[in-house]
């Protein structure tokens, strides 16, 4: 799935918080982005999915983040970029149920534009 539960939902507010307060400190002319990295398992999707692949859940999972940033937690969309990943690179190569939720996962990266 592509929805934020609620536990995500308030761990990207903390993390919200964060980035507002130290994006303050950074100069303005430092073309900063936050680049929202969606992952999968390799599952392949299900031919029921509103998804096609893999490729496509990982980018919704990233849009999900950025939109949650902008619509609720006021990060200037100009700063935000999403970005899909599909299955690679897992950060764990297993094929079991504990690996593949593992890989199901954002990631939050700050970098320059």
């Amino acid at each position: 799935s592509a929805d934020l539960g609620d536990a995500g939902k308030r761990e990207l507010a903390k993390f919200a918080a964060v980035l507002s307060e130290i994006s303050r400190e950074i100069p303005q002319e430092l073309p900063w982005i936050l680049r929202v990295d969606g992952h999968t398992d390799v599952v392949p999707i299900g031919a029921n999915s509103e998804y096609r692949s893999n490729w496509q859940l990982s980018q919704a999972r990233a849009l999900s983040v950025v939109q949650f940033l902008v619509s609720s937690q006021n990060i200037p969309p100009r700063r935000l970029a999403a970005a899909g990943f599909g299955q690679y690179p897992p950060i764990d190569p297993a094929r079991n149920a504990e690996a593949f939720k593992r890989n199901r996962r954002s990631e939050l990266k700050l970098t320059e534009r």
